[in-house]
């Protein structure tokens, strides 16, 4: 990735580190879908948020801060006056919560083709979710396990009756390989002795991965005409750090000569939602808008069929 940028160097499909969405998008057309896009108030979600509405998507921007999200819903409205975009609160900490946006997602009646699962939280001390489970596996891997879970339906019913291919994107990241050795800690989620703000933020990184390959295989056994992927946005310019003091002023200040801005970091998002070089692709691995190898654990399928055991176990 670095060596990439530093020679300016494009991938197989044309993109590089510096490529942003809206180049990543250029000639696309979204009309017609319907797409849900969590942690859109700020950063790299409201940066897709709004790409995929420029495009033509009606986008369901959904975010644990409504007055956040729907500022940048009238921005993009100031920018784009005939954007379709509608505010959801959502908090992905909260099955209660997920539980109600999937409850009014599907009694609006709206269709549903692309599902970007963005929204996280990196690197926080040790806290439990209001179900009980540790924060950054709850938020950034379980929330999103059940949003997709009570979603799918709704996803198989649009791809059949449109015959238009529906995505599922998890966002994930490089950090997934600073997960705990032995990967998910199933028997350990909760136990704050063995906590590690860093590689608790992997353990979750790691699910991100897994979650989307289980996915993707179980739709090629069904024969369902949704792909499901998982990528890293690169390293962003964002608050993600406040709880790691030093770490945080390298990041704001050396950082900002390495760092990806929102619009370079959604590039990847956009490319694995939008883009026609990714149609049938699934179960696999992206960055800087091009495949790319994870580690190992996340190649684990008997890890990955663990981990969707568990999780079902966890939100039934």
């Amino acid at each position: 990735m670095m060596t990439s940028w530093l020679l300016g160097r494009r991938g197989a499909s044309g993109f590089s580190w510096s490529s942003t969405a809206d180049e990543v998008t250029e000639g696309i057309s979204a009309a017609g879908l319907t797409a849900v896009v969590t942690g859109a108030s700020s950063g790299i979600g409201a940066e897709t948020a709004r790409t995929l509405a420029l495009r033509g998507a009606h986008v369901v921007m959904a975010a644990r801060s409504v007055p956040a999200a729907e500022g940048v819903r009238d921005a993009v409205l100031a920018e784009a006056p005939g954007a379709r975009l509608d505010v959801m609160e959502l908090d992905l900490a909260s099955m209660a919560s997920v539980r109600a946006f999937a409850s009014e997602f599907i009694a609006r009646g709206l269709p549903l083709n692309i599902l970007i699962n963005n929204a996280g939280v990196m690197a926080i001390p040790f806290a439990l979710s209001k179900d009980g489970i540790e924060m950054q596996f709850a938020t950034n891997h379980v929330g999103h396990f059940l949003l997709t879970h009570l979603l799918l339906d709704t996803m198989k019913k649009t791809s059949q009756e449109s015959n238009v291919e529906g995505r599922i994107v998890n966002v994930s990241s490089e950090g997934h390989r600073i997960a705990y050795s032995e990967g998910i800690r199933f028997d350990k989620i909760n136990d704050e002795s063995m906590y590690s703000s860093l590689r608790a933020y992997g353990q979750s990184k790691l699910a991100n991965i897994l979650h989307a390959n289980e996915l993707a295989r179980q739709f090629k056994e069904e024969g369902v005409n949704i792909t499901a992927n998982s990528l890293h946005p690169g390293s962003i310019i964002t608050n993600l750090l406040r709880y790691h003091s030093i770490l945080d002023v390298l990041h704001r200040t050396l950082g900002k000569l390495v760092l990806k801005n929102a619009q370079q970091g959604a590039a990847t998002i956009c490319y694995v939602a939008l883009h026609p070089q990714v149609k049938g692709v699934s179960g696999k691995y992206f960055c800087d808008s091009n495949l790319y190898e994870p580690s190992g654990q996340a190649k684990d399928m008997a890890l990955a069929k663990r981990l969707w055991d568990f999780s079902v176990e966890l939100i039934t």
